[in-house]
């Protein structure tokens, strides 16, 4: 879980923060209670955008979260559409964060970044099921080290108004690595390789970059 007290500030977040002291500031020369109201308001930012270090384990044959929350859904589902990976329904396992969870997003397996593609929506919100295929969304394939196919989805929520990826096609990268976030609210959908044994169920807590969400059973087919 997040390591305080200082557990690190994403710099995606200093322009907010800042703006948020800015802000206390003037409202504290209008009226000292309301400077206070601005000071909480920063506090809470600033704790919204923390980033705390993780130890992801190094089995290269296992997926692990790519963000903190709740496990919300397990379901059968498509990969979406713009991955071109077929309409072969495959366990979709869904990670709602709240504001207070930490909004980071990290990669749940080595291997190489194959696609990218980001797809304007609605903003309702994340913890509802239809929030997969009507929201804001960036979805991510990618050949996993030990030679499976898995997506992932950041998806916006009913206040996020921004998803932040730093991901390019071809990048080569480890599980746990950091990748971008989700501003105010979001959700994380991964669609899980067949072959895989999931080791989540609802209503748990997951912890990005540590928690592990299946590992392989089976060999992809050739």
């Amino acid at each position: 879980m997040d390591r305080f007290p200082l557990p690190g500030l994403h710099p995606a977040g200093w322009p907010f923060i800042a703006g948020f002291a800015a802000a206390t500031v003037v409202l504290g020369l209008i009226a000292q209670p309301l400077g206070w109201i601005g000071a909480i308001a920063t506090v809470w930012c600033a704790y919204f955008f923390r980033d705390p270090k993780r130890v992801p384990p190094e089995e290269p044959h296992l997926v692990i979260s790519p963000a903190d929350g709740i496990i919300s859904a397990i379901a059968e589902a498509p990969p979406p559409a713009e991955l071109d990976m077929g309409t072969a329904p495959r366990q979709r396992v869904s990670i709602f964060l709240s504001i207070f969870d930490v909004h980071v997003n990290r990669v749940p397996a080595d291997g190489v970044i194959t696609k990218l593609a980001y797809r304007p929506g609605k903003f309702i919100n994340a913890a509802f099921d239809k929030a997969s295929e009507l929201n804001e969304r960036m979805a991510i394939r990618m050949t996993t080290a030990t030679g499976h196919d898995l997506a992932f989805v950041q998806i916006a929520g009913l206040i996020a108004r921004r998803i932040v990826c730093g991901l390019t096609i071809g990048q080569n990268v480890r599980a746990g690595e950091r990748f971008g976030l989700i501003r105010f609210g979001s959700r994380v959908d991964v669609y899980v390789p067949p072959g895989h044994r999931l080791h989540v169920r609802v209503g748990q807590r997951a912890v990005g970059g540590e928690t592990v969400i299946s590992e392989v059973l089976t060999a992809p087919r050739s």
